[in-house]
């Protein structure tokens, strides 16, 4: 029987080195930002007509076996009778535990063993539905009987017997296909697999606008920026993709995971960077709901490797930056609209902070217009030295073409704010109440800043500014805001009474 067995491990070797020759059998990858890529591999067939048992070993160790697709490539009737998956490859402590109960030797030093049995061998399996913290302390430790005596722990090297005929050195898929005709088979075999993820970084080095009439037009601070964006790709599968195909999904995918699962995967050691050079152009798409980034030429993607390629580049990039003064340090939330109006104190409370940000536009016009995936931006100033200076870095979520991004980067060293009420009258009988506050933002840079005063009318939804010492916007239901500027080493002081009724 044995004889008419297609041993996959040699036939995907076979396929790697087709895969050098021919683009349409190398592998292709999808890989998504969610911890989890499907994979799709061409593997050579040889069969008889009738049933064909067919092993194929070396797939991912963290592979759905539900989400398993064979099918032959040129359509050919090909019946999948049954499928297995088998995830635990011989270790030691699987054959510690494949020998409980039975004496075996241990190697204490060269040319000196004892021999032991074997009570408990230690193996927890990968698929346990027990807590980590139970399995560490309860299961795992092996015990051992020497000359009567128990021991937690192995005396030495266990020295085991021959291996077993059903061992497996690696995680393997077999099948049992009925083919109706004899022939060679160009088999595709599809899976989704945990195990492997990517992320989006960008590095932008922030200048300043050298065009001082653009900058006197604006209310910010003009910056130019210049981006590199690298992608990130981790495999922590089990498994070395050859000259692989791969694209990189962007997006919020609705993915089901099971907690085993999850819960491997956290347990999955962190792996030290390497970068790839050069790097790889990647071409970007919409796809579905999503967006499809693919690289544009094979490349290798070993187990436990971290693998980077550029993405995006982009110069000449103009930014404004932000000077933001939120002062009331209040919580938003557990107040009830007739609690904001009993509390005479609410939002009285000031904070100093004023945030720094960098906002643009991922339009063409601005250098930019592709589709950014969400991952980590990190700023970086040029010093009077020439040396490059990291000045802040913050998240981006999935952004559109013709978004505009604002950033948080920071609290302002030489511009701070003070806020204090200086009126509170409130007629509850009357049902209105007037609320007074003055806000001074001292400026100790040597240039001007334009800085975004921004107050919170959380008191009630009916509202109206009776005395205002500056002109204002409204941002939204109970949102102002004071635009300033204030010139260098000087201050500015806004005022205001707001009016409610209820």
């Amino acid at each position: 029987m044995k004889k008419l067995l297609p041993i996959l491990l040699c036939l995907s070797a076979m396929a790697l080195g087709q895969a050098n020759d021919s683009d349409s059998t190398a592998p292709a990858l999808t890989i998504y930002n969610q911890n989890f890529f499907v994979a799709r591999e061409h593997l050579p067939l040889d069969l008889k007509p009738g049933i064909n048992h067919v092993e194929y070993a070396g797939v991912a160790s963290h592979l759905e076996p539900d989400s398993v697709i064979l099918r032959d490539s040129s359509g050919r009737a090909l019946q999948i009778l049954e499928q297995n998956y088998r995830n635990d490859p011989i270790s030691q402590e699987l054959l510690l535990s494949l020998y409980e109960g039975k004496t075996i030797e241990f190697m204490v030093q060269p040319g000196q063993t004892v021999k032991g049995r074997i009570v408990r061998s230690g193996y927890v399996p990968s698929t346990s539905y027990y807590p980590q913290g139970e399995i560490q302390q309860n299961y795992s430790q092996p015990i051992i009987e020497v000359d009567g005596m128990l021991r937690f722990g192995l005396p030495g090297q266990p020295l085991f017997p021959a291996l077993a005929g059903d061992s497996i050195l690696k995680p393997t898929l077999n099948w049992l296909l009925e083919a109706s005709e004899a022939g060679k088979f160009d088999v595709e075999i599809s899976y989704v697999s945990g195990g492997m993820s990517w992320q989006a970084d960008y590095n932008l080095v922030v200048s300043d606008e050298l065009d001082a009439a653009a900058s006197a037009k604006s209310e910010a601070k003009l910056d130019l920026l210049d981006m590199i964006g690298w992608i990130t790709m981790q495999n922590q599968s089990g498994k070395t993709y050859e000259d692989a195909s791969i694209k990189l999904m962007a997006g919020d995918v609705n993915k089901i995971e099971s907690n085993v699962v999850r819960d491997r995967m956290y347990m999955m050691a962190k792996n030290q960077v390497a970068l790839a050079a050069p790097a790889a152009p990647v071409q970007e798409k919409s796809f579905d709901e999503f967006h499809l980034y693919t690289l544009q030429r094979p490349t290798t993607l070993h187990d436990k490797e971290t693998k980077q390629v550029e993405f995006v580049s982009a110069t000449g990039i103009r930014a404004q930056r932000i000077y933001v003064y939120d002062g009331a340090d209040v919580a938003q939330y557990g107040y009830s609209s007739g609690q904001l109006i009993q509390d005479p104190g609410y939002g009285t409370t000031s904070n100093s902070k004023i945030r720094v940000m960098e906002e643009f536009k991922n339009s063409e016009a601005n250098h930019l217009g592709m589709a950014l995936p969400k991952g980590k931006l990190r700023f970086y100033r040029r010093d009077t030295d020439g040396h490059l200076e990291f000045v802040g870095e913050n998240m981006i979520d999935h952004t559109p073409k013709d978004e505009t991004l604002r950033i948080y980067t920071g609290n302002s060293f030489d511009v701070v704010g003070e806020r204090k009420r200086t009126a509170f009258h409130i007629e509850t009988s009357q049902r209105w109440m007037d609320e007074s506050f003055e806000i001074h933002v001292p400026n100790h840079k040597k240039e001007a800043v334009n800085v975004r005063v921004v107050e919170h009318l959380y008191r009630c939804n009916n509202w109206k500014l009776t005395e205002q010492s500056h002109d204002w916007r409204k941002k939204d239901a109970q949102t102002i805001e004071f635009p300033i500027t204030i010139a260098p080493n000087g201050e500015q002081v806004v005022t205001y009474t707001v009016h409610y009724t209820w």
